[in-house]
């Protein structure tokens, strides 16, 4: 069950995020959001128990790694595009970049520092009171992650007053996916500070995501989190995706028209083409039709297959 939800939620944001990533190479935007989408699905990939016994074959313990870096540049990167969103995109942008810089580095650090790491699945509860380097890693790891979600929380807080419509609604689900991953982070804390409190430790199996609640708060939250984020990026797309498809078949039926004038009147047509993005193509056409009707003398009681035929 756990691999299910873990393999379903990432393949999910990974899909969303190549398509994010494809929008962004066409409109030139939006190509944080697509490596933060790409890298939370990356991260529970990692994370599933079928990918961890394979990861560990190559190292004990890698896909636990793995998926923590994942998550720490997905933060990031989400952390950006709210910024970016609510028009504080430049303020603090180095800080969180060498934070994160930072963090992945003492992250990396700390965990090959680690003997005995646990082959096939990585838990490390067992090994908090006898490996101090691993509680500097889980330390750093909720930390890191803890600010970022109160940053994201804080600017969508900020913003979501003076949006509304689709915006509103991606940043209310933003806040709450913010909600659900302070709880995660605060049973992280809670189970780390159990694991060095109690004289024998043991590992944390959770045979559901909801099946107890520490298993909530350590599987089911995250999962519901990240959801709740790949739902909140997304949502505030959709309008630009309903205006995409009006400018492409306003732009499909100028075509003829366009063509004809452009044969007959080929000065009009424009040096730059308009840009990467739909509505500037639609642009740079509606300037060269309108042009070019000007130069044959239609005025606006002419209809347009009239205007062609002139």
């Amino acid at each position: 069950m756990i691999d299910i939800l873990f393999l379903g939620v990432g393949v999910f944001a990974l899909v969303v995020g190549i398509w994010r990533a494809v929008r962004a190479r066409r409109t030139g935007a939006g190509a944080g959001l697509a490596v933060s989408l790409i890298a939370l699905g990356a991260a529970f990939c990692f994370l599933s128990n079928r990918a961890q016994q394979f990861e560990s074959e190559i190292y004990p313990s890698l896909g636990r790694l793995l998926s923590n870096l994942a998550t720490m540049v997905a933060a990031y990167g989400i952390g950006l595009t709210v910024a970016e969103i609510s028009g504080t995109r430049d303020r603090g942008r180095r800080t969180r970049l060498v934070a994160l810089g930072v963090a992945l580095t003492l992250l990396v650090v700390m965990f090959f520092s680690t003997a005995d790491l646990p082959r096939g699945i990585g838990l490390f509860d067992e090994l908090y009171r006898t490996h101090p380097t691993l509680v500097v890693y889980v330390f750093t790891y909720t930390v890191y992650l803890g600010l970022a979600v109160i940053d994201i929380g804080i600017v969508a807080a900020v913003t979501i007053r003076a949006s509304g419509g689709a915006l509103r609604a991606g940043l209310a689900l933003l806040l709450l996916a913010s909600a659900f991953a302070i709880a995660y982070l605060t049973g992280k804390v809670v189970a780390t500070i159990h694991a060095l409190e109690s004289d024998h430790p043991a590992k944390a199996l959770c045979r559901g995501p909801f099946s107890t609640l520490p298993c909530a708060l350590d599987v089911g939250f995250p999962a519901v989190s990240v959801l709740l984020i790949v739902l909140g990026l997304t949502i505030p797309a959709v309008p630009g995706l309903a205006a995409g498809r009006r400018d492409a078949r306003t732009l499909r039926l100028l075509r003829p028209l366009r063509a004809h004038l452009t044969r007959r009147y080929p000065e009009i047509v424009r040096i730059d083409p308009g840009g990467p993005s739909r509505r500037e193509r639609l642009l740079t056409a509606m300037s060269e039709t309108n042009d070019g009707l000007i130069l044959a003398g239609a005025t606006p009681d002419i209809p347009p297959a009239a205007a062609a035929r002139l």
